[in-house]
């Protein structure tokens, strides 16, 4: 086990420092310094190595949380990549992007902060990949069997390398012009540089994984043609429509979904070229949404020069401490601060948007708000107290309310219900040979639910394919977050 006195020596949490505010929005690179191994290795110190590790089930992964733990704190990265990677794809965006479950589960958390599992398992895959220890592992054997995933996300990915490395030719395809889902063109470089994709590209076309890239299943190939072609076929396109806001004047210029934008950026930082990119340079921003996303087109708005920037959000400012009603190890809803935050604007709580404002020229000038009150468990503007604040670009970032339906109901009659594609407990749909991972089955949620689906559906294809499988099924498609 790590050290067996760590959490007494070191009872504070220690993470590496972000660098200053007024460095990091000069630049898209990502917001934290290197840490020290020294403060690292003590950190991973830190974990106890419990009889019972919650953080086991924190995480839909089932990582081995203490085993690397234990591995870092004596200086063995090589051993503790692999048995991160025994339960992971991809811990180069896990670590970076995940919001850690695994750390509200830690048993430590009981009585005092929390290890630092995320800073632990990102910095274990920086180091190998800065020390080659990431290498290909290419199937031993091919068995003659195809398999076509939709969707280049987290899941898509997942679901593809575990197949691919099974031995089954997969062929991966994305909509988009690059490879990546919503870790290419959703998220800003400040979280995730792009430089980590590409690296697990590249391992991923090494071992046999192909790519197919600006080919839209539904309309460019049709999803019967798909089946026709392949012995089986995985949806992973994601829950991608997003949530509106149908109240006067949304019609405007200048009211845009959250998506829109961050993709556009992130296509400007990969150096395309783009004819009337949305930019909230010198514009006031208004940002509807007090989640993830609304966090990054707050720090992206804020490094493309907006004069200001508001976060409005419809409900109650969260706790700063755990609820009682949210006890260990549940994951509790908390006030945080992400480094968008500290670059400056202003959070709004108990906000409810009732009307975009227009000028002479039909954009929006204004968004009137009032307070929001609680009647009979509904959030509802309060009557006598709205007020105006001035806006230029109004973005929305209210979530997602499921996969896209059209193509796949009109072509092969693929079954949905509250937005997503129903499945069984091997996640196989109501057509046979086609499978369902990911938010698209799941509704919008984590990233390590992607992966982790991603992972179980590969072993339900392989099965299906060959009659048995040795590939891990982490999640069943029921398997909800941790309950007590």
């Amino acid at each position: 086990m790590a050290d067996p006195k760590g959490f007494l020596k070191v009872p504070e949490r220690e993470l590496p420092a972000r660098r200053p505010v007024s460095v990091r929005l000069m630049d898209w690179r990502e917001v934290y310094e290197d840490q020290d191994r020294t403060q690292l290795r003590r950190q991973a110190g830190r974990c106890m190595d419990c009889g019972i590790p919650f953080c086991h089930h924190g995480c839909p992964l089932g990582n081995l949380i203490p085993e690397w733990n234990d591995l870092t704190w004596r200086d063995e990265g090589r051993q503790a990549i692999e048995r991160l990677h025994a339960t992971n794809n991809f811990p180069e965006f896990t670590g970076r992007l995940c919001p850690a479950p695994c750390e509200s589960a830690c048993v430590l958390g009981i009585n005092q902060p929390a290890v630092t599992i995320k800073q632990v398992e990102v910095s274990i895959i920086d180091q190998a990949f800065q020390n080659g220890w990431v290498q290909p592992h290419p199937p031993q054997r091919l068995t003659g069997k195809t398999v076509a995933v939709v969707g280049s996300g987290p899941a898509g990915l997942a679901a593809a390398q575990q197949l691919t490395r099974a031995g089954h030719t997969v062929a991966v395809y994305e909509r988009d012009d690059r490879i990546g889902g919503l870790l290419r063109y959703g998220i800003p470089d400040f979280k995730m540089e792009k430089k980590h994709l590409e690296g697990r590209l590249n391992q991923m076309m090494a071992e046999g994984t192909r790519f197919r890239a600006g080919i839209e299943i539904g309309k460019d190939i049709s999803w019967d043609d798909l089946r026709a072609r392949y012995d089986a076929v995985i949806v992973c396109t994601g829950a991608t429509v997003p949530r509106d806001l149908p109240i006067p004047g949304r019609d405007l210029d200048g009211v845009h979904f959250a998506m829109e934008y961050l993709v556009q950026q992130n296509k400007a930082g990969a150096g395309d070229d783009l004819l009337g990119q949305i930019t909230a340079e010198g514009k006031h921003v208004v940002v509807l949404g007090g989640g993830d996303t609304g966090a990054d087109c707050i720090g992206t708005a804020h490094r493309q020069g907006a004069l200001s920037v508001t976060n409005l959000a419809i409900g109650k400012q969260p706790p700063s401490e755990r609820p009682e009603t949210q006890p260990w190890p549940t994951t509790p809803n908390l006030f945080e601060v992400a480094s968008a935050h500290e670059e400056g604007g202003e959070r709004v709580f108990l906000a409810s948007t009732v009307e975009f404002l227009s000028n002479d020229a039909g954009e929006v000038r204004a968004v009137r708000v009032a307070e929001t009150e609680y009647v009979d468990g509904r959030r509802v503007p309060k009557a006598g107290t709205e007020y105006e604040i001035q806006a230029d670009l109004v973005l929305l970032a209210l979530g997602f309310t499921g996969a896209e339906e059209e193509s796949l109901v009109d072509q092969i009659g693929t079954r949905f219900e509250r937005g997503t594609v129903t499945r069984d407990g091997d996640y196989q749909s109501s057509v046979p040979g086609v499978f369902v991972a990911g938010d698209a089955g799941r509704g919008q949620s984590l990233i390590v639910w992607a992966i982790a689906e991603g992972r179980a559906a590969a072993s339900a294809v392989d099965r299906y394919l060959e009659g048995e499988t040795e590939l891990p099924f982490p999640v069943k498609p029921t398997d909800r977050a941790i309950a007590v």
